[in-house]
């Protein structure tokens, strides 16, 4: 599930992107899954998949920065 910050930053920016978009499809599904059931069976996921998505970000902020 959650990368270490060292194997996060020795990804690709397109593999960082990649995962970034996952992590955004994996909290669009359990938004939509509290929507329509008003409960998740996991609620602790959605805070731990944004927290990751957060930090994954962060991370591909720095790189594109050294970068240009």
């Amino acid at each position: 599930m959650a990368k270490r910050k060292k194997e996060q930053e020795s990804q690709s920016i397109a593999e960082m992107e990649n995962s970034a978009a996952l992590l955004e499809k994996e909290i669009f599904a359990l938004r939509n899954e509290l929507a329509v059931q008003r409960k998740l069976e996991k609620p602790h996921l959605l805070k731990a998949k944004r927290h990751e998505r957060a930090r994954l970000l962060t991370i591909l902020t720095q790189q594109r920065r050294i970068v240009t």
